[in-house]
């Protein structure tokens, strides 16, 4: 008998349903994984998919060409030659390829090993602008895109290009990149008016994406024309969808390719002969001033030359100013850097965005003013004794201060102009006849036109807000009344306030362009014409697709534009126009100007074509004048204004001259106008010749 029993072997089945559960559990995450990324997710798997393999080029468009009013070319697009590398397509043979560097190196002048590439270097590589050699950016852009064209050389000669192009057989994975660059061929000339381009600002990268544009290829314009008719001049980018593999190399197009569309033509209404004579007279002159003094003293100015009826800019000079061609390619850091340090701002238009007081030439609103309110009449005489003294008040039962105005004339000889009526108020630039007639003084002129009034006629011919040119940045000036005072001052307006502003000075702003503006509506017969710089937009082949209309903002003689003052509540709400017989007064005060006698008699002595005009000096205590302490009680500096127009009985030209710090207008601004002008009447003689020879 065996005592020893067989083992039995007992399967515990709990264990074959874990196996089975698990197995369950296994497959059924695999199963809804595969559900999800094929059924839920596969719409966008797919799209991924598309986008690895597809890509959507570029095709870069040709930017306007920008014409002067006469088809001179202002700004245009060149061919620059690039030189570039394709890594995936140099030989396999490192030594072959060292080879091609070697001459490469000795063609181009630059090194073939040069720099240790870094994380850093890296991050801040930016093709052509680099301190690398060959070999260290074709092993960037290797890693990169291999099959992208990498930048060795920018802007080379064509020359040397066709060098380049002649070795491609033995020069593998080398070639030419052909790339339009901006040209200005007045350079310096225009710059202020047609402004540079620049690389797309990163704040505003996603905009211009979605217009496409290409960040870090394409550019955009920065200032000037460039920059204001950025949507007129860019034109757009073609598209090409295409299949690349995984290192990046084009297998083949999947659309139709979508050519661009270039940008269209723009022909301004600048004649860039009278700019290069406007801007000589400007320069010439403070120059010329300079060098009699011995000294540096003037330095920054403004010329601008309009059509009066059209509003048409024939010239527009700002001064300093700025090469634009040096900003073509790159905006090297050093130049902008240069010109944002200096004190003249030259990047800054001091056309149309410098805010200063205008001075006698803001007598024009006054005069309008006077008349049309029936202040004073025309032969009304009022004394000048040189210094009048008036009562200083801040609110109706202030008992005042007394204070002192005097005549420019009083600081020269101590008297004044004895009595003058309105036109030799205008001819002779009396500043106390217009502060009698502004702000009233005594019985002899009870009640004054006031600050309401003045701040009104002003608004009228263009002061006081933009007037629309095709320039960014342009300011609106600054017409103060009473309730400005109390919110930005903080303080009530004083008696004296009144005075000062019907001189153009106090808190009272403008820009050269309105004060331009401000002559030509006189000179058109109240009619004020928007400003404009634009004469046709044409399309790529020539054709014009807009062209210019003048633009009638308003007819003081005719659209009710004056509101109408009273005594108690200031404003009635009622509106009145210029009574045309007002605007004649004036045109013959300001044909006074210019003859014997007036402020301009000495600038325009001898002119044969009869013009009109009106000087202006005014005082100024800017951060600039503070800094050097010019600012002296009684002896301010002052800056040189004059406006004119000719001929006076039909006026084809208006001008005004600016300079900053000038002192006098009529020794200063008034010859700058006077040249302008000269400059215009011959070119037009010119024009007439030859049109009679054809």
């Amino acid at each position: 008998m065996n005592n020893h029993e067989n083992p039995q072997t007992f399967f515990e089945p709990w264990r074959l349903y874990v196996f089975f559960g698990l197995m369950v559990l296994i497959f059924g995450f695999y199963a809804t994984r595969l559900f999800t990324i094929q059924v839920i997710q596969g719409p966008a798997r797919l799209a991924e998919a598309e986008e690895n393999r597809t890509t959507i080029i570029r095709t870069q468009t040709q930017r306007g060409i920008i014409y002067d009013r006469n088809g001179y070319v202002l700004a245009r697009n060149i061919a620059s030659y690039n030189v570039t590398i394709t890594p995936a397509y140099l030989p396999t043979d490192e030594g072959a390829t060292q080879q091609i560097y070697r001459e490469l190196s000795e063609l181009i002048d630059i090194p073939v090993n040069r720099g240790e590439i870094t994380d850093d270097s890296v991050k801040a590589f930016s093709p052509c602008d680099n301190d690398f050699g060959i070999t260290q950016v074709v092993y960037i852009g290797d890693t990169n895109a291999p099959y992208d064209p990498v930048r060795i050389k920018c802007n080379i000669d064509q020359t040397t290009a066709l060098i380049v192009e002649e070795k491609g057989n033995d020069w593998p994975g080398i070639g030419i990149e052909i790339e339009p660059v901006r040209d200005y061929p007045t350079g310096w000339l225009t710059s202020e008016i047609i402004g540079f381009l620049g690389p797309i600002p990163a704040s505003q990268e996603p905009e211009y994406i979605d217009e496409g544009f290409v960040p870090g290829r394409d550019k955009v314009g920065y200032s000037g024309i460039e920059y204001q008719l950025q949507d007129v001049l860019s034109g757009t980018n073609g598209t090409r969808t295409v299949e690349v593999d995984i290192a990046g190399q084009e297998l083949r197009d999947l659309e139709p390719p979508v050519e661009p569309v270039p940008g269209n033509n723009v022909r301004l209404t600048i004649d860039t002969r009278l700019q290069t004579a406007a801007k000589n007279a400007l320069i010439g002159e403070m120059e010329g001033w300079n060098e009699y003094l011995n000294e540096q003293r003037y330095t920054n100015g403004v010329a601008i030359a309009m059509n009066p009826k059209t509003g048409e800019i024939l010239a527009l000079v700002s001064y300093p100013t700025y090469e634009n061609n040096r900003m073509a390619r790159i905006i090297p850091a050093y130049y902008y850097e240069q010109l944002t340090e200096d004190p003249n701002r030259p990047l800054f238009n001091h056309a149309v965005s410098a805010e200063h007081p205008p001075g006698s030439v803001f007598k024009l609103a006054a005069a309008l003013g006077i008349l049309n309110e029936g202040v004073v009449t025309p032969e009304y005489q009022v004394e000048d004794p040189g210094k009048i003294t008036i009562n200083q008040k801040y609110l109706e039962n202030d008992a005042g201060t007394p204070r002192d105005y005097v005549c420019y004339l009083y600081k020269d000889t101590g008297g004044g102009h004895g009595l003058v009526d309105f036109l030799h108020g205008v001819a002779w630039s009396c500043d106390v006849y217009f502060y009698k007639v502004g702000g009233g003084f005594e019985d002899e002129v009870p009640e004054g036109l006031g600050i309401w009034r003045l701040g009104e006629y002003a608004r009228a011919i263009g002061y006081g807000s933009p007037l629309g040119i095709e320039l960014p940045g342009e300011e609106g000036g600054l017409i103060p009344d009473p309730t400005w005072k109390r919110i930005n001052v903080g303080e009530n307006w004083s008696t004296g306030d009144t005075y000062i502003a019907t001189i153009g000075q106090g808190y009272v702003l403008a820009t050269p362009l309105q004060v331009l503006e401000s002559a030509a509506t006189v000179a058109n017969d109240g009619k004020l014409m928007r400003p404009t710089l634009v004469k046709d937009i044409l399309d790529s082949e020539g054709n014009v697709i807009k062209s210019f209309e003048p633009d009638l903002v308003h007819d003081i003689t005719v659209d009710p534009v004056i509101n109408v003052y009273d005594e108690d509540s200031y404003q009635t709400g009622e509106k009145k126009t210029v009574a045309p017989w007002v605007i004649d007064m004036l045109q013959e005060g300001m044909h006074m100007v210019t003859l014997e006698g007036g402020t301009g008699e000495s600038a325009f002595a001898g002119m044969e074509i009869p013009s009109a005009g009106k000087t202006g000096t005014a005082e100024y205590c800017d951060n600039v004048a503070q800094a050097k302490n010019l600012c002296q009680p009684g002896a301010w500096p002052a800056h040189a204004w004059y406006i004119g127009y000719a001929p006076f009985d039909d006026p084809e030209i208006a001008v005004v001259a600016f300079v900053y710090n000038g002192s006098e207008g009529a020794t200063l601004a008034a010859p700058v106008v006077r040249k302008i002008m000269d400059a215009y009447f011959e070119l037009k003689a010119i024009d007439a010749a030859k049109s009679g020879a054809q």
